[in-house]
């Protein structure tokens, strides 16, 4: 119900969203508060939100398809991914929630990393790789010499 002002009040922010989309808390990170950011104007009138938010899906499924499509081949999937996923956040409560989690756990993950004994035993870990790595090419060309593919000559 709008105030004095004429601006919605409380869990009603006039766009006829049910539950947790018109909620306007900020979550327990203390990040922006979750619901639509769609302009009030959008927001107002029912169908209009309604038809916001089917363009705003669509337009991150397309982004979402174009990223897994990425994937396999070349190109920045998973960058894609999480675009699409903060298009649908910006009118959606449970990519909101998604991304908070996603960005929780790439903080503890970022964190893990730099702690001293998991970044000597990845340090570890990698030297034994490529050490590997450099004695098994030793020994195939030891064994089997190196021949330019344009040097090969068909007998």
């Amino acid at each position: 119900m709008p105030d004095d002002t004429g601006a919605p009040t409380g869990a009603d922010d006039g766009g006829g969203g049910s539950g947790a989309e018109g909620a306007a808390e900020a979550g327990a990170d203390g990040g922006r508060p979750l619901g639509s950011r769609a302009p009030r104007f959008i927001r107002r009138s029912r169908p209009l939100h309604l038809s916001w938010q089917v363009a705003v899906f669509l337009v991150g499924l397309a982004v979402v398809a174009l990223g897994v499509v990425m994937l396999p081949l070349p190109g920045p999937g998973w960058v894609v991914i999480f675009l699409g996923m903060g298009i649908w956040a910006t009118e959606f409560v449970w990519a909101q929630l998604a991304l908070r989690w996603t960005r929780r756990k790439v903080a503890e993950a970022a964190q893990k990393a730099l702690d001293p004994k998991v970044r000597r035993r990845n340090l570890t870990l990698t030297a034994i790789g490529l050490v590997l790595i450099a004695a098994l090419g030793g020994w195939y060309l030891w064994k089997y010499g190196l021949v330019m593919p344009w040097k090969i000559h068909e007998d």
